[in-house]
């Protein structure tokens, strides 16, 4: 493209001067719809964007990549019990809350000025039914007839939305961490492998588009465990329980046809390969390009220890 160049993964545009402006950087987004291909061309570098971080480490990784990309300023709001402390030193404010306050979640972006937020991490299964909401919250909680991932998040959207505040997609400052087609950490799959993974995968394809969750465990053809409310890591451990003594069992995680990225998004890290060790679980697949797979490094390490194939699948 003409008066650009490519740096890091993102789009560089250079100004008249032909100097070249990195706060400007931008990610190509390829959309196809009836038959179409529309190239949606995003701004990534972004002056001030908001986080809103729930638990383990994908936030501050998300804090990570933004600065790289160019972020200038990152307002994050956490929650007590679930965020990292370890987040604070990588953004520029940070305001902590407890779970159910929605207004002031809202007010701590409106307040700083800041017009658009991601939503990355997770927030405990427990704590979305244990927790004392404000009155904006229990509105929202009474007005959902379902309750899963989307329909909460996505009416959190929509109450953002109301106070000028747009909730975007955080996939374009993490696909760096989003393993393609063909990736593999650990031994090679067994044909009897290769099986249940693809059987597993059309199980938890058909059980993220009912809202059900996005992972299952699977041995010799059989579901051992569907994810529900409890979350990807005691499903694993009941599947594992349910594969006998010698394990075995294949795990297979998906995100769901038409997933909003914007919340939710399928990912992993160190700590699953931990929960899959102690398990016996020797396989676990991740849906290719569409799954986030963190601490790379510590996962390999996993995966060759305790001889346990991590791939992708399509």
């Amino acid at each position: 493209m003409e008066g650009c160049h490519q740096t890091g993964g993102f789009v560089l545009k250079q100004d008249n001067g032909g100097e070249t402006r990195p706060p400007r950087a931008t990610c190509r987004l390829s959309l196809v719809a009836g038959g179409a291909t529309l190239v949606v061309e995003m701004h990534i570098a972004l002056e001030s964007l908001g986080l809103i971080a729930g638990n383990r480490s994908l936030p501050l990784e998300f804090a990570r990549q933004a600065r790289a990309a160019g972020v200038e300023r990152l307002v994050a709001v956490a929650f007590e019990n679930e965020t990292d402390p370890a987040l604070a030193p990588l953004v520029d404010e940070i305001v902590w809350l407890k779970v159910g306050q929605l207004s002031k979640m809202i007010a701590a972006f409106v307040d700083r000025g800041v017009r658009k937020c991601v939503m990355v991490g997770q927030i405990a299964p427990k704590n979305l039914f244990d927790f004392r909401p404000d009155l904006r919250a229990m509105g929202l909680w009474l007005r959902l007839p379902e309750k899963n991932a989307h329909t909460i998040f996505g009416a959190i959207a929509e109450e953002l939305k109301k106070d000028g505040v747009e909730l975007i997609d955080a996939t374009p400052w993490l696909k760096p961490l989003m393993p393609g087609a063909g990736f593999q950490l650990g031994p090679v799959l067994s044909v009897a492998q290769r099986a249940d993974v693809r059987f597993g995968l059309r199980v938890a394809k058909e059980v993220s588009r009912l809202e059900i969750g996005q992972t299952v465990v699977v041995k010799n053809g059989a579901v051992l465990a569907v994810e529900g409310f409890e979350g990807t890591d005691k499903c694993l451990v009941r599947g594992g329980e349910l594969a006998g003594k010698d394990g075995g069992a294949v795990a297979v995680k998906v995100a769901k046809a038409n997933h909003d990225m914007r919340f939710d998004i399928p990912c992993m890290g160190a700590s699953t390969l931990e929960v899959c060790a102690a398990a016996k679980i020797s396989v676990l697949a991740l849906e290719a390009d569409r799954t986030l797979l963190l601490e790379r490094k510590a996962c390999e390490v996993l995966a060759q220890k305790n001889r346990i194939s991590l791939v992708t699948v399509e």
